[in-house]
């Protein structure tokens, strides 16, 4: 049983006891998202990965990523993984289903998300789909792409396929205390659905001089909405990025944002070895996203399906709401969806 290895593996490495022959089970319909672990799609918009995004979208993944730099000579949403001046990727202008699958590729963040609504709309039973936007360089106020302008595209082209923070806020008094009532719906209402999560970029990391990062910066706007009364108009969830032990939001210090981070991302490996008490994100019902999950020791390469969806029930153990990897190969893992915990 290929399986067995990489499942005692990580009970070794997270202390956790995990049965031979449990790596997954059916999740009805009715489940609620945050009681489901899906897998995710690194870069799925890289033509080397699939040549167009709809096909990434046909393996049924819970997750897929879109890199987005704010092009301050053009003032246009460039999707790239290193040119931030001009697109590379595999969206088509796609005014159809029927086009999803030929035509000039490299397009802009508008026409990436133009794919994934047609898309939807000819796969009514898909989803829930978590859309990850890296802003590699942040948002750029100064040129007109800052948070609200990013609301704007994602309301225009996605429309009310978009969960939005207020779908989840309801009648609580903030995000947290909404994820921690477990206000979020079932799979079967969040069908054909999306949530944007946005994290900062390596480049906006990386940078000294950047002192306003995307996810401090969208919480800020989320604050603003909330007490201008127009909470409605924000399309996305802003991530805390990077594992930590504890509750890592206690790294923003003004304590009036944290309450808006209800989704939290960072390395696989860094989860499960690094003495962090995954159970704490799941016991309060925040979104997990375990990154890198092929990496996990021992690594699991693009050959062999059964470790690989072994990984993801060890991560699905190990409270993931999302096991991201490099597994486009893999098209029988990239749509499972096994219960969390």
């Amino acid at each position: 049983m290929r399986r067995l290895p990489a499942l005692l593996a990580l009970a070794a490495l997270t202390g956790s006891a995990l049965a031979p022959g449990a790596a997954s089970a059916a999740v009805p319909p009715e489940t609620r998202f945050s009681a489901t672990t899906g897998v995710g799609i690194h870069n799925a918009y890289e033509r080397g990965t699939y040549p167009y995004l709809a096909q990434a979208l046909d393996a049924r993944p819970g997750l897929v990523e879109l890199d987005v730099w704010p092009d301050v000579l053009t003032r246009q949403w460039r999707v790239s993984h290193s040119n931030p001046l001009g697109n590379d990727n595999n969206c088509v202008a796609a005014t159809s289903a029927a086009q999803l699958y030929s035509g000039t590729r490299n397009r802009n963040l508008e026409h990436c998300l133009d794919d994934i609504r047609l898309w939807l709309g000819a796969h009514p039973d898909a989803g829930p789909l978590v859309l990850k936007l890296e802003l590699k360089t942040g948002f750029s106020g100064r040129t007109g792409q800052g948070p609200a302008q990013l609301d704007a595209v994602l309301a225009a082209r996605l429309g009310d396929r978009v969960f939005r923070p207020a779908d989840l806020l309801g009648g609580h008094s903030g995000l947290d205390a909404a994820a921690r009532a477990d206000a979020w719906p079932s799979r079967a209402q969040l069908a054909g659905r999306v949530i944007v999560e946005l994290i900062p970029g390596t480049v906006e990391e990386g940078n000294p001089t950047d002192t306003l990062w995307t996810d401090v910066e969208y919480a800020r706007h989320l604050a603003g909405l909330a007490a201008a009364g127009t909470l409605g108009s924000a399309r996305a969830f802003p991530a805390v990025h990077r594992a930590q032990a504890g509750d890592p939001r206690t790294r923003y210090a003004d304590p009036g944002l944290r309450s808006w981070f209800v989704l939290f991302d960072g390395d696989a490996t860094a989860y499960v070895t690094g003495g962090i008490d995954t159970a704490w994100y799941d016991a309060n019902h925040y979104l997990l996203v375990m990154t890198d999950a092929q990496n996990v020791p021992p690594a699991v390469g693009t050959g062999d399906a059964g470790a690989a969806a072994a990984r993801v029930a060890d991560l699905a153990r190990a409270h993931a709401s999302i096991a991201s990897a490099d597994w486009a190969a893999l098209p029988t893992v990239l749509d499972d969806v096994l219960p969390r915990g």
